[in-house]
């Protein structure tokens, strides 16, 4: 699969089949997260797998009652290890690296056959409190993954014209 065809085909899934992910394209796909890039190639992300049902229960309530995420045969819970590292830019890098490794798993879960929904929508201090995660970590997403049960259509996008300029903001 092209790596375009991975964009287009990407979708939120939000129900999903009750079949386990088989572990060679699990790691594929936390591999495409390892290997993405980072500021100053710091890597400060931390993955947990969540595969217990009575856990993803807890982390659907944290969630507030997304039930998917509990029907999911896997949760990936994307964490930054260390929160303090800003970029020249003035914006810390955390959450900008773990979101493009993020980004990376959900497009090769696609090329796998597998759907993924990112998830913001959560109380971080459950989260951490369910998985024992400790306090200076900071929790950025969680991903559930799994075979899709099914794939909504294309979500409307803006055009390029609303989206792009040439040289000045206008």
């Amino acid at each position: 699969m092209e790596v375009m065809e991975a964009i287009r085909s990407r979708r939120s899934i939000r129900s999903y089949q009750d079949r386990m992910i088989e572990d060679d394209k699990l790691h594929l796909v936390l591999e495409a997260g390892r290997l993405a890039p980072s500021a100053s190639n710091r890597q400060e992300w931390k993955f947990i797998l969540v595969k217990e049902k009575e856990i993803k229960e807890k982390l659907v309530a944290a969630a507030r009652g997304q039930i998917f995420i509990g029907e999911a045969p896997v949760v990936i819970v994307a964490c930054a290890r260390e929160t303090e590292h800003t970029m020249l830019c003035g914006q810390k890098s955390y959450p900008i690296d773990v979101a493009i490794a993020v980004d990376h798993m959900t497009l090769k879960a696609v090329e796998e056959g597998l759907g993924t929904c990112w998830i913001g929508a959560f109380r971080e201090d459950e989260v951490k409190e369910i998985l024992n995660i400790p306090e200076e970590v900071r929790v950025v997403a969680l991903l559930p993954i799994g075979y899709p049960q099914d794939i909504p259509g294309p979500t409307p996008r803006k055009s390029k014209d609303e989206m792009i300029v040439w040289e000045e903001w206008i």
